[in-house]
């Protein structure tokens, strides 16, 4: 049985205990009380179904008649309770006419309390139907929404100032919502223009020697060779290219299948260090690697971070001058709550209105990175989704001559 029911059940449980008492209270006998309070009941009970049938046959009455109709209820109770009294003796005529008068004073005032009630609880629902029409206007739709709990009516019942509240809240989670789209949908046209040139681009360039291998028009063995590690090198862009695209949309739908284990940052960082020495070299970069003593132990998918390490890595080296320096450090943050591992380069640094873009697809920067640089912008993207997807966070900020990149990882369990 819910609430409600039960509520209502235990209201008339306690009136009829409450009758009985009275009676006994005042030296009633057991029939004239029972006599009574069957006129009571039963015109208690006419009154309320004359109320319901009233109701129901009005269609979507409204909130001031509802309330008129509940006030008019127990008055028309009490009078055919009266009558009834009257009609079995049980108390006189002139007894009747001053309940009577009594009851009509009395019910008058209720009735116009009830309308000014309901008048009140109208003006309240009109005004909140008002401001909730307005969702989805184009006023409101870039994030100047009204303060609906503050303009309902005063005195508005604590239902609709509640239920203005929740509008509220419901209106802030749609602009958000609506915000969040646009800087989706934004994104989304610059990577798709950037991914289109990136692609057309080599494409190109891929045909153009092909096409003048073809011909004839390069025969020297030296250009040759040039040509085709030309060729490899474009094909490599174009293969890295689609596999950020592919990881991406690995992330975006949910797909990963992290293959999670425990492993000391160590490990990693030496692994990632190794796999871009030879580029770091090819530049004139220095690289410098530091791992705490002992080494953080992190739950992770050693293939996906792996990738990550790589990808600061690489946006390091590229955007560092020659004879520059790269750094890596790991480490546990002060509250040993975190591992931290940390990238540092000499890049210049990254102007501030732009630190907040610069996880976003085909972010590059300014405009005189051009495809030479490498991929579409993709990699910081995919590096901050593999580490949402680990419970970590990725982050960037102005440091000295350069940025450093840091990603927090949750520490692994301790081993007993």
């Amino acid at each position: 049985m819910s609430a409600h029911r039960l509520s209502l059940v235990a209201v008339g449980a306690g009136g009829l205990a409450a009758s009985a008492a009275a009676a006994a209270w005042g030296g009633m006998g057991g029939r004239d009380a029972f006599g009574l309070l069957a006129w009571a009941v039963g015109g208690a009970a006419c009154a309320g179904a004359l109320a319901a049938l009233l109701l129901r046959s009005l269609h979507s009455p409204r909130v001031a008649t509802q309330a008129v109709v509940a006030a008019m209820a127990p008055v028309a109770a009490v009078a055919v309770g009266i009558w009834g009294a009257a009609a079995a003796m049980f108390i006189s005529t002139h007894d009747l006419h001053v309940l009577l008068v009594v009851l009509i004073g009395a019910g008058t005032v209720g009735l116009v309390t009830a309308l000014a009630l309901g008048a009140r609880v109208a003006s309240a629902s009109a005004s909140l139907g008002r401001l909730a029409s307005q969702i989805g206007e184009d006023g409101h739709s870039s994030g100047a929404r009204p303060d609906i709990a503050s303009r309902i009516a005063p005195g508005a019942p604590g239902e609709l100032v509640d239920l203005a509240g929740q509008l509220d809240a419901a209106l802030a989670r749609l602009a958000e919502s609506r915000r969040q789209a646009a800087a989706v949908e934004e994104s989304r046209r610059e990577l798709v223009a950037w991914v289109s040139h990136d692609l057309r681009t080599p494409l190109a360039g891929i045909r153009a020697m092909v096409e003048a291998l073809e011909d004839g028009l390069v025969d020297d063995p030296e250009t040759v060779a040039r040509y085709y590690r030309t060729m490899r090198g474009e094909s490599d862009r174009l293969a890295g290219l689609v596999d950020d695209l592919f990881e991406l949309s690995r992330i975006h739908a949910g797909a990963l299948n992290l293959e999670l284990e425990q492993v000391a940052l160590d490990e990693l960082v030496s692994d990632a260090v190794a796999g871009v020495s030879i580029a770091a070299d090819a530049k004139g970069i220095a690289l410098r690697g530091r791992v705490g003593a002992p080494p953080p132990v992190v739950t992770l998918s050693i293939p996906e971070m792996a990738r990550v390490v790589r990808n600061l890595l690489d946006n390091a080296i590229r955007h560092t001058p020659r004879g520059g320096t790269v750094r890596i450090e790991a480490e546990v943050d002060a509250g040993r709550h975190a591992a931290i591992v940390s990238v540092r380069d000499e890049c210049g640094g990254i102007p501030a209105p732009e630190l907040p873009r610069v996880f976003e697809m085909a972010y590059r920067g300014d405009a005189a990175r051009t495809p030479s640089d490498g991929g579409a912008g993709l990699g910081l993207a995919v590096a901050r989704g593999l580490v949402e997807a680990h419970q970590g966070e990725i982050t960037v900020a102005n440091e000295g001559d350069g940025c450093r990149f840091t990603i927090r990882l949750p520490l692994a369990p301790s081993r007993p």
